[in-house]
């Protein structure tokens, strides 16, 4: 059965986590790697699901060891972060590994967060920003790391998992215009996070 939303008893104690890690991480690798879209030279949308967020939880637990207090924040953090089953959910990461250069992109592409989309035959599904924090400063500086949601109609939903269909997420800013078409193990893998 779909999980939706990560709950208190999901989560395994601390010693059969570490226990069971390796393994774990392993599995949550293989998932992952279909999740992974690149997007021109420095975007990478990470595609979450129930799994890579308790995931998430279990490591965070494991490095901070903060015991049920820490849980419930854990927990309260990332459980936004599951699709709710009409819904993709993403984490963009802007990755530049020299500082400058990093600074001067972030500086020119402010209000990215508001110029994502997924198109999808044709038709644009805009990302809608997780409401947390402000991702653009107010003198125009766009953040490294953006949540996102991409909200489906049940037709959309419908065209997304068949056979066939052309799915390319993107960018529609004026200094990054980038954009990526999905592999077909991306859009099988992503097809679960449907509630269909």
């Amino acid at each position: 059965m779909k999980k939706f939303e990560i709950k208190e008893e999901d989560v395994i104690d601390i010693d059969k986590y570490i226990s069971e890690r390796a393994e774990i991480k392993k599995n949550i690798s293989i998932l992952k790697k279909n999740r992974r879209i690149p997007v021109g030279p420095h975007a990478t949308f990470y595609f979450e699901s129930y799994e890579t967020m308790i995931y998430q939880v279990q490591e965070m637990l494991y490095i901070e060891r903060g015991g049920k207090e820490q849980l419930y924040d854990e927990i309260k953090a990332y459980n936004p972060l599951v699709p709710k089953g009409k819904e993709l959910v993403a984490t963009l990461m802007f990755e530049i590994d020299n500082e400058k250069k990093r600074k001067d992109f972030l500086n020119s592409v402010g209000g990215i967060e508001e110029k994502i989309f997924i198109e999808l035959n044709s038709e644009r599904i805009f990302a809608k920003p997780e409401d947390d924090t402000e991702r653009t400063s107010d003198d125009g500086k766009a953040s490294s790391v953006h949540f996102l949601h991409f909200h489906f109609s049940k037709s959309q939903i419908e065209n997304f998992v068949k056979n066939g269909s052309t799915i390319i997420i993107g960018f529609d800013h004026k200094n990054y215009s980038h954009f990526s078409q999905f592999s077909e193990e991306s859009k099988k893998e992503l097809s679960n996070d449907f509630d269909v």
